[in-house]
Parts: C-alpha cells; sequence; structure tokens
C-alpha cells in the first residue's frame, strides 16, 4: 500500500514540477462574506489488488497523467482558497495502520499544499521529498534535517571526444545541494571560481580546489549553501576557453 502512494504521489510530482499549475477557479457568485467557486477535479483510476478499480483524487488543477484514465468531476465551495482535502483524505482512508496512525497529517497536508501553490521549483522539491518521506513512514524531524531531499549534480570535466569544456557549461542547483567535477577527459583539470564572480561573502579558496585532476574517474565534489551566480573555469585551460557557470537557487 505504501508502494501504491508513493506511485501516486510520483505522478502527481511529476505534473506538479513541470509547469506552473493552473487552477481552473472560476468565480460563481459572491458577497461581503463570502465566494463561492467552481472547480474542476479529477479522480485519478488505478486497479487495486483483485482487479478492483479504485478513484484518487488528483490535487487541484493537476493534469490526468499520460497512459492513465481520469474521472472529471465539479467541485463547488465557498472559498478562493485552494484546498488539498481531497487528495489528503484519499492517502489517509487507503495508507493502513499503523503508519495511518503514526504520520503527522497536517504536515503531510502542509508539504502538499506547497507543491502546489509555490512557484519555486526548489521549494517544490523539498515539499514533494518532505511528502514522500513521510508516506514512507520518516518521522517529521527525519524529513525536516537541511540535508533532507538534497540533489547532487555532475559536471564533466572535459567532453566525451577530448574537447576543452565542462558538461554541462551551465548547471542550476538548489541551495543545500552539491555539484560533482569528475575529470574525463584531456586532464589534468581543476575548478578554480572567478572571486570577482561570485556571491558577495563567500570563499573563493574554501570553494576551489587545491589541486589538479589527472586521473580520469577522480572527482571534486562541493556543497553550496549561498545562492547566487558562480563563474568558474580550469586553470591549465582556461585559455582555451574551459570556463563554466553555476546557478545556485534560494
Amino acid at each position: 500500500m505504501i508502494f501504491k502512494t508513493l506511485v501516486l504521489m510520483g505522478l502527481l510530482g511529476s505534473n506538479v514540477a513541470a509547469e506552473s499549475v493552473p487552477m481552473y477557479l472560476r468565480k460563481v457568485s459572491s458577497s461581503k462574506d463570502e465566494a463561492v467557486v467552481e472547480s474542476e477535479h479529477l479522480d485519478l483510476e488505478v486497479v487495486v489488488t483483485g482487479g478492483e478499480r479504485q478513484l484518487f483524487p488528483l490535487l487541484p488543477g493537476t493534469k490526468c497523467p499520460t497512459g492513465h484514465t481520469c474521472r472529471a468531476r465539479t467541485v463547488s465551495k465557498p472559498s478562493l482558497s485552494i484546498s488539498t482535502e481531497p487528495v489528503i483524505s484519499s492517502f489517509k482512508e487507503n495508507l493502513k495502520t499503523p503508519l495511518a496512525m503514526a504520520m503527522d497529517w497536517n504536515e503531510f497536508g502542509s508539504n502538499i499544499e506547497t507543491i502546489v501553490v509555490s512557484d519555486n521549483i526548489c521549494t517544490r522539491r523539498k515539499a514533494m521529498a518532505r511528502a514522500a518521506g513521510l508516506a514512507a513512514g520518516l518521522s517529521v524531524a527525519a524529513v525536516s534535517q537541511p540535508a533532507f531531499g538534497a540533489e547532487t549534480k555532475v559536471v564533466k570535466m572535459g567532453d566525451d571526444n577530448g574537447g576543452l569544456k565542462f558538461v554541462p557549461e551551465k548547471t542550476t542547483i538548489c541551495k543545500g545541494d552539491s555539484v560533482t567535477w569528475v575529470n574525463n577527459k584531456s586532464g589534468p583539470h581543476n575548478v578554480v571560481f572567478d572571486e570577482d564572480a561570485i556571491p558577495k561573502g563567500v570563499s573563493q579558496e574554501a570553494i576551489s580546489m587545491e589541486d589538479q585532476l589527472g586521473e580520469e574517474g577522480e572527482t571534486f565534489t562541493m556543497k553550496f549553501e549561498e545562492p547566487g551566480d558562480y563563474a568558474f573555469y580550469c586553470e591549465p585551460h582556461r585559455g582555451a576557453g574551459m570556463n563554466g557557470m553555476l546557478i545556485v537557487t534560494p
């Protein structure tokens, strides 16, 4: 059942992360005290144990995943706010105890709502990771750790044909993520940050490599906590145009 829950969250998350979520809210009537809105919701049809078909509510505005069947329904409520109550109720009903009893549903619901309303891809990604962790049985303390859900991106030093370049030349990560530079071809290489093209207050020496990587497959990894743009280069091949850019998003 946990697996089924995570699959559903994956379907939901892939749609939310791919683009800004349209809410499809239409005001029907209003007064000084309340506004009635009408929104279209989709229920995802899933075949469960024994061939039984069940419907699981998707978050408002989420499109039906490719290759799956969804049922449309209209919901009216006296509020212009986005409600995640249908999907939370669905998860709660389909998770088996003791996980359902131990789970912090307020925290889970808060993260699901963040996935829907946030326009920051890093905020959505972290909320998705926390919600998935809670659904898998992790504690609130565990998923609240700063490093939880962090990623590491890889940058090659030298392209596969021996070209003197970083691949990719431009990399975007979230605050708290890491980058691993891998010595690929035409070494030796290193990573030196331009002290005039990094965020104010960041030590150029602390984030740059002291030595050069001579053997293919050797790596250098650095974690970045300060948002901003970071320009870097390979010292032995700077004259050949071996430069790169790292963007750290808040």
